[in-house]
């Protein structure tokens, strides 16, 4: 039984949002979406995203959806995108456009990978798809639950957009986790405030809204409660009904990993696309004053712009904020052993997906999202800085409190990881250890010199 604390705070799941469930059920070209001018082009066509490679193959026949009577395209789409069974996580808060397919006894199901999200509503209209572009972020679309001759991804960015590009998400198209106390119908109890969460949230802050199945040590949460009258809060961990479902998990290990990777997905995004406006804005002044673009240095302004987002990554990636477990926490569905079993791994077998969930969710305070395409399609300037700010941290050089956690042996534990499995950061490794090495040599020769 979940303990309850007196004062509830509680978190729900607010990732994919669909157009109405009467009219049009996708919005393209009306209405302003955030991004769409120069340099961005949001509603550029130009993608890469999993959904996109995956329509493009359907378009030629090269791939097809299979349908299923009693859970339509769903099985299909998670296998042809890659996205595991075990990531299954249960949401019984009205925060979808869906909300009236959505209760306690209907919970929306979510499934989850490195690069995209999806969910499915009980008896709904449509999917609900967030896929990551590696340059352009968070692309939404739906796909409709009627069975088709050719079925087709469509893309829903208005709707999505408004709620979907808002300071959950740093303000760029991204992902984020709503918080509110819901009543037992899944709506939001009256009084209440909302906000979002992260890896840094408080435990008693945690999973409200949610169904949750696993072990989860010494810590309260408020997975699996509603509230009932004014204060009164009950536990309805029982009241779905399993057998509508894929799987009947709501793995709690999984939701600790949705927690860390979607704000890290939008620093992401945030950090590719504040660098894209700094070098355009730039690109723009120096041409105004007659300056070469390409031998004038980047204003300071430029560089902060870019910089404060790359920094807030970095510390993501790096664990710097997360908030302590008091385990042990254990899941129900294998997601654990799913998500480790896919390395890369080091000459030592250690990999950057080896959990912990003791006192961290995992054993090397590093994310995994290091390897996504996002983090590698980063402009060049912005991966600079955040390789020479992880190497600061590794090798020891930054010593500051928001690191202060991260012991010598993680430190090192991690850059012997990433040196052997991440190869353009080997890279700019021996490259900054030649240049430091050469710096050296000419210091000690001028020295000499005197």
């Amino acid at each position: 039984m979940t303990r309850q604390p007196r004062t509830p705070r509680v978190l729900t799941l607010a990732l994919l949002a669909v157009a109405p469930l009467s009219g049009q059920v996708a919005v393209r070209n009306q209405g302003y979406v955030p991004f769409s001018e120069e340099p961005i082009h949001y509603r550029s066509d130009n993608l890469s995203d999993p959904v996109a490679r995956l329509q493009k193959q359907l378009d030629t026949g090269e791939a097809t959806l299979d349908y299923d009577d009693r859970h339509g395209y769903l099985k299909s789409v998670l296998d042809k995108l890659h996205v595991p069974l075990s990531s299954q996580t249960l949401v019984f808060s009205k925060t979808s456009f869906q909300y009236k397919k959505i209760s306690p006894e209907t919970p929306r199901a979510l499934y989850f990978n490195d690069d995209v999200y999806v969910g499915q509503v009980h008896d709904g209209k449509v999917i609900e798809f967030v896929s990551f572009d590696p340059t352009q972020g968070a692309i939404f679309y739906i796909l409709d639950e009627k069975k088709a001759a050719k079925p087709v991804f469509q893309r829903a960015e208005l709707d999505c957009t408004q709620c979907h590009v808002a300071a959950g998400t740093r303000g760029v198209p991204g992902v984020l986790l709503r918080s509110l106390t819901p009543t037992s119908t899944g709506t939001q109890a009256s009084q209440t405030s909302s906000f979002t969460t992260s890896q840094q949230s408080a435990w008693r802050e945690r999973f409200g809204g949610w169904y949750v199945t696993g072990t989860h040590g010494n810590q309260t949460h408020m997975g699996n409660l509603v509230r009932q009258g004014e204060s009164d809060l009950i536990d309805i961990s029982k009241r779905f009904d399993a057998a509508s479902l894929l799987t009947p998990h709501s793995d709690i290990v999984a939701q600790l990993v949705q927690a860390h990777q979607t704000q890290t997905h939008n620093l992401i995004t945030l950090t590719n696309y504040q660098t894209r406006i700094a070098l355009f804005a730039e690109a723009a002044r120096n041409k105004a004053a007659g300056k070469d673009a390409v031998t004038t240095p980047l204003s300071n302004t430029a560089r902060q712009q870019y910089e404060t987002p790359a920094e807030e990554l970095v510390r993501n990636l790096l664990f710097a904020n997360e908030a302590p477990l008091d385990g042990p926490v254990k899941g129900t569905s294998g997601y654990a052993e799913e998500v480790a079993a896919r390395g890369p791994r080091d000459s030592h077998g250690r990999s950057l997906r080896d959990f912990d969930l003791n006192t961290r969710i995992f054993r090397y305070p590093c994310s995994y999202l290091i390897y996504s395409e996002a983090f590698d399609a980063l402009p060049s300037v912005a991966k600079e800085y955040i390789c020479r700010r992880l190497l600061d941290v590794l090798t020891g050089r930054e010593q500051g409190p928001e690191y202060a956690r991260l012991s010598t042996e993680d430190r090192r534990a991690v850059l012997e990881i990433l040196l052997a499995t991440k190869p353009d950061l080997r890279d700019f490794y021996q490259a900054a250890s030649s240049n430091n090495q050469r710096t050296s040599n000419r210091q000690y020769t001028e020295r000499n010199q005197k």
